[in-house]
């Protein structure tokens, strides 16, 4: 076998250093280990037929940092990174006390040291409603322009990124937006930033968008699928900045834009429209103003209750309120410590509490004592970055030697574009 891999025994495949997900953590995790061990071959097992590479990386700042992420056939990672052995398939089983990984295709991998980057699925407000749709990767975002294509109205809960972009970038179809705080955006700005924009949302054409040179979100060989608007059971890598390039986000009406945000609210119950009939309740039309409340008459596919009383009507719901780190293939028979929001917890130095298992990105929770100007989002910025850290740490236990901890952790910083505007957040 070439590079560092040999036959382990039952025919398993034996590798110095092993890497989980094709996403942004795993491949910049992969790439690194590479490049330090240029003779042993790294394993990157991923579910998906591709990866996302990082492509123009800047560093605009010491701490703020540009780059462009491209998703790409495997076949040219393992072009650039000869030592790199990409096994397309998700993960069956982890045996950490055999140092073994398990992968649907019935392939066995003995690790020396394994890095999970599996990421992180939609934290979806109810779970098995063919109307609640989570948008998180490829095949979730054209399910989601295929029901919007019918759709008149929809209703969209969450203040992230994923919700702030939809929300711009929705043409012809109502939007009903729900979020749990004062302003729109919280996360990433102030309320005078947000006061700023609003007007965005109102206006009755957009801007032309500034030109996007990202590649565009498309898997190879993958085909459009029927059925209701619900999420696919496969999980890929986050979408992220731009994921709505090259998708043609355009309801049934005529009109631009008509946003209506509902805010200090959160979803109280989903109805479905026989359900909706049977309790006799009574929904609004889409507000004309804020004292403009009319009953509406219009039956709907799926109803929403808000905590202030409001019941809207729709065709579907969007799901956009974070995500919930993927664990569930690595849980069973391994005596994890995770976090209090269910992410596998690592020190400062990317450890997870068993031996020899590293985690970084979406997956992970920071457990260690943070810097008071620095606190964990999961982002892509910091998926690069956790990704790139935790190959240094773990050549560095493969080697005994040691490592301070990456100045990129001392003072959160990041910076993408909401509205047409760039936005840094520091």
């Amino acid at each position: 076998m070439p590079g560092g891999a040999m036959a382990g025994p039952g025919g398993a495949v034996r590798g110095r250093f092993a890497v989980v997900g094709g996403g942004i953590a795993g491949v910049t995790c992969a790439e690194k280990l590479a490049a330090e061990f240029p003779s042993e071959d790294i394993f990157l097992v991923t579910a998906s037929p591709v990866i996302k590479a990082v492509t123009n990386f800047k560093q605009v700042s010491k701490t703020l940092e540009e780059f462009d992420v491209e998703e790409q056939p495997s076949s040219l990672l393992e072009k650039r990174y000869p030592n790199i052995r990409v096994i397309q398939s998700g993960v069956k089983q982890l045996k950490s006390d055999e140092h073994k990984i398990y992968t649907e295709d019935g392939k066995e991998y003995i690790y020396e040291k394994l890095c999970l980057c599996a990421g992180a699925k939609p934290k979806l407000i109810v779970e098995g409603n063919p109307y609640v749709l989570g948008i998180r990767d490829t095949d979730s975002a054209q399910a989601f322009q295929k029901n919007l294509a019918q759709a008149e109205r929809i209703v969209v809960v969450g203040n992230g990124g994923i919700a702030l972009e939809l929300v711009y970038e929705v043409q012809g179809c109502e939007v009903i937006w729900a979020i749990k705080d004062k302003a729109i955006g919280n996360t990433f700005f102030d309320a005078g930033a947000a006061e700023f924009l609003l007007p965005k949302l109102t206006a009755e054409s957009q801007e032309s968008p500034i030109e996007c040179k990202r590649t565009k979100y498309t898997v190879e060989g993958s085909e459009e699928k029927g059925g209701p608007p619900g999420a696919s059971d496969k999980l890929g890598s986050a979408l992220g900045p731009d994921w709505h390039e090259g998708l043609h986000l355009k309801g049934t009406k005529e009109f631009s834009h008509k946003v209506h945000i509902e805010i200090l609210c959160e979803v109280k119950k989903i109805l479905l429209q026989q359900e909706f009939i049977q309790l006799q309740q009574t929904s609004l039309t889409f507000p004309k103003g804020e004292k403009n409340v009319e009953a509406d008459e219009v039956l709907w596919p799926v109803y929403v209750e808000l905590t202030n009383g409001k019941i809207y009507g729709c065709n579907f719901i969007v799901s956009a309120t974070g995500v919930v780190p993927n664990v569930e293939p690595f849980l069973d028979g391994n005596n994890f410590a995770v976090g209090e929001d269910g992410g596998l917890k690592v020190d400062k130095h990317m450890h997870t509490s068993l031996p020899d298992v590293f985690a970084a990105g979406d997956i992970c929770t920071a457990a260690w004592e943070p810097s008071p100007v620095w606190h964990q989002m999961r982002l892509w910025t910091q998926a690069r970055q956790m990704g790139w850290y935790a190959a240094k740490c773990m050549a560095a236990e493969a080697l005994g030697e040691s490592i301070d901890m990456d100045f990129s952790f001392e003072l959160f910083a990041h910076i993408t574009k909401f509205f047409n505007y760039k936005v840094s957040t520091v």
